[in-house]
């Protein structure tokens, strides 16, 4: 699959500030020493990804825990923008029709003229 232009972009930005454009084999994502700034040459695992979240949502003063919904927004405003729900199905590498569905959420919007409509 393509990668977005936007997407592209931030890559390259992340491989030049990290330093990582000279090491072809090692980890895109890396874990750092303990919030020094100093990567690793580990690869950062979801674990790691998730707690991660969870320390920058805690110091945001977000008192809950923040799930991983990045595929599921993607899905979501990709739809949102009228496109094809075939082509979010094969984007998201889903099996069935019916799992991308649950993303549509096309059919909950509802318009000011909608609402006009009521007689009070």
């Amino acid at each position: 699959m393509p990668c977005h232009p936007s997407l592209e972009i931030y890559l390259q930005d992340h491989i030049e500030a990290a330093g990582l454009a000279g090491d072809r084999k090692g980890a895109l994502f890396r874990t750092t020493f303990r919030r020094i700034g100093v990567m690793t040459d580990r690869l950062m695992t979801q674990s790691d990804a998730w707690r991660m979240r969870q320390r920058r949502a805690r110091d945001a003063g977000i008192p809950t825990a923040v799930y991983n919904t990045f595929r599921a927004t993607g899905i979501i405003a990709y739809l949102d923008n009228g496109d094809s729900l075939e082509n979010a199905q094969a984007m998201a590498a889903h099996g069935r029709h019916r799992n991308t569905k649950l993303y549509d959420r096309t059919d909950d919007q509802i318009t000011l003229d909608e609402v006009e409509k009521i007689e009070i």
